[in-house]
């Protein structure tokens, strides 16, 4: 009988705890991986996810103090007796902010970069190269600087860069999170392919689940301790336990998340649907339960398919608003060499939540950067309630508009949590009791009290994003814009934030989003603002963008999840047309 396998990736009881740490976060984990395997790595934001990633190829303790431990060994390795560039060879990383491992000029040196430093011959590292660039798309941008690519690109260029360098285990750490859904779809068939040679694993930690649960096998799942609470395949775990990984904060598919709900109104959906075509096959052979078919159809959102008022929808062009607090009139914008927006204009209403959306490199950020200040626009282009944000000082311009970054350690200059919401209320020069109690009551309404004496570099990845808000907010300015909100961060605090954007909202605060998550748009957004190469294309409201498929297919863009799940079904009126999951009978999810 042959022996058994050794896994690609062995854990076993590993805890780590930081520097200044009471607790270890992971806590007593344990688990194996094999060749040929997709493990996705579940928890809620803090539980020890990217810690435990950093662990696997030795930049934790080896680059990053800490206490580490258990054990863990990569293709046979001991992975604490071994150096990182010793362990380079096996474990490929990708992190979750690409700019953390981006270091050269052009973007093929950087994927020939690891190559180069392992001593191959020049032609393999080109050839290395070449084929990793092709896989994620960016082998004709080749030359370029990496800077000039947008979020994703950068995120796609860092994906390369861990292909190019062989390695039998790829680790990668919400490593879509700022791609546009076509280039999510590119990923994640450039990664199926590379998995499907069979020598190769994957260890997965993501939060967009809609679009990687048909590329994952098994999934492991951390509570908000550190501790393992689930290990095992897709039906196991996300089918069979997602009310109790609901519970504990972790995302679900929107598939899911609508299914449980429809489950509570009556509707017999089991085994419960992971994916939109599940779902939609579910409720095609299920019964309209008799309590909803009683109901009355909820009007909000309810747009039949293609029937589109296209009076609702701009072009180019101000939204007609009377007063509007915004205001962007023939708005271009030059980064470097290249103009990234062309002629744009556009009106805000007071009280608005917006969304701007469009694929990679459509000028998203560039445009929201420009209201808010962060580039400065030409002068007389953008006016934020009557300032001319292009004449303004900085302090001026943080009482009309707070601003937060797609990467939130853009942002950070303090060396506590606490003195980095404080700030902004101390330049204000607010009584220190004034300023003690708000700071805390933000603390509070962020889960962050015990983090207040942290450095913010050391918190994780939703811990900053939720840190970044709370800098924004903390003034009061009347007009928040936001870049990826929820990049980072678990299902609970995720929620957590939008409801409490959604509340600011409806006080008075006017929002501005700028994000690839259709689902998030769908459920918050009033109204689209739809951009294509640095123009804006279209905008109105949410519901009606969305059922423009002839638009969303032109900006690169995809229906949400639940838009997808919904259409097509005329034995469920009450449903059909349905974008957000509030709208659907069950209650709250």
């Amino acid at each position: 009988m042959n022996a058994p396998a050794v896994p690609l990736l062995r854990v076993r009881d590993l805890a780590i705890t930081h520097i200044a740490e009471d607790a270890a976060t992971p806590a007593g984990v344990g688990f194996d991986i094999a060749a040929g395997e997709v493990v996705l790595l579940l928890g809620p934001s803090g539980s020890g996810k990217s810690t435990l990633t950093l662990a696997l190829d030795g930049l934790i303790p080896h680059a990053v103090p800490a206490d580490v431990q258990g054990s863990i060994h990569v293709a046979g390795r001991d992975v604490a007796a071994s150096s990182v560039a010793e362990l380079s060879t096996s474990v490929g990383m990708v992190f979750q902010d690409p700019d953390a491992q981006l270091v050269t000029g052009t973007v093929l040196d950087e994927v020939a970069f690891g190559p180069e430093n392992l001593r191959m011959p020049v032609a393999d590292v080109l050839a290395r190269s070449e084929t990793a660039l092709r896989r994620v798309g960016l082998w004709d941008r080749r030359a370029e600087n990496p800077d000039r690519l947008s979020g994703g690109g950068r995120q796609r260029l860092a994906i390369a860069c861990a292909l190019a360098m062989g390695s039998t285990l790829l680790v990668l750490d919400e490593p879509t999170a700022n791609l546009d859904p076509q280039g999510i779809e590119d990923v994640y068939g450039a990664l199926a392919e590379l998995i499907a040679e069979g020598d190769r694993a994957i260890l997965l930690v993501e939060h967009n689940l809609d679009a990687a649960i048909g590329f994952i096998d098994r999934a492991v799942v951390l509570d908000d301790s550190g501790r393992m609470v689930a290990d095992g395949s897709v039906d196991a775990v996300l089918r069979g336990r997602a009310a109790e990984l609901l519970a504990l904060g972790v995302w679900l598919p929107t598939s899911a998340l609508a299914a449980l709900r429809l489950r509570r109104a009556g509707y017999v959906l089991d085994p419960l649907p992971l994916t939109p075509a599940e779902l939609h096959t579910a409720l095609t052979a299920a019964e309209v339960p008799a309590s909803v078919a009683a109901s009355p159809p909820t009007a909000s959102r309810v747009v039949a398919p293609g029937a589109i008022d296209r009076g609702d929808l701009h072009p180019q062009g101000p939204t007609g608003s009377a007063s509007p607090l915004i205001t962007v009139r023939g708005l271009s914008l030059r980064r470097g060499r290249t103009e990234v927006l062309h002629g744009v204009d556009l009106d805000i209403g007071a009280g608005e939540f917006v969304a701007v959306v469009g694929a990679n490199g459509a000028g998203k950020t560039s445009l929201i950067q420009a209201v808010a200040g962060v580039i400065s626009p030409p002068r007389a282009t953008v006016h934020v309630d009557g300032l001319d944000v292009g004449r303004a000082d900085a302090r001026t311009l943080s009482t009309r508009i707070g601003f937060v970054f797609q990467n939130p350690e853009h942002q950070f200059i303090a060396n506590t949590v606490f003195d980095e919401l404080a700030h902004g209320l101390r330049r204000q020069r607010l009584e220190d009791t004034e300023v003690r109690e708000r700071t805390e009551a933000l603390l509070d309404r962020f889960g962050l009290r015990g983090k207040a004496q942290t450095h913010p570099f050391l918190l994780s990845g939703g811990q900053k994003r939720r840190l970044s808000v709370g800098t924004a907010l903390i003034a009061g300015a009347p007009v928040l814009a936001l870049d990826e909100p929820t990049f980072g961060q678990d299902r609970a605090r995720a929620d957590e934030l939008l409801h409490l954007l959604r509340d600011l909202n409806r006080e008075g605060t006017t929002i501005i989003v700028v994000t690839h998550d259709m689902q998030l748009v769908a459920e918050y957004a009033d109204r689209m603002v739809v951009m294509v190469d640095g123009r804006v294309v279209a905008q109105g409201p949410t519901a009606t963008v969305f059922s423009d498929d002839e638009l969303l297919a032109r900006a690169g863009l995809r229906p949400p999840p639940l838009a997808s799940a919904l259409r097509d079904l005329p034995s469920h009126p009450r449903l059909q047309g349905l974008t957000r999951l509030r709208d659907l009978p069950g209650g709250g999810v």
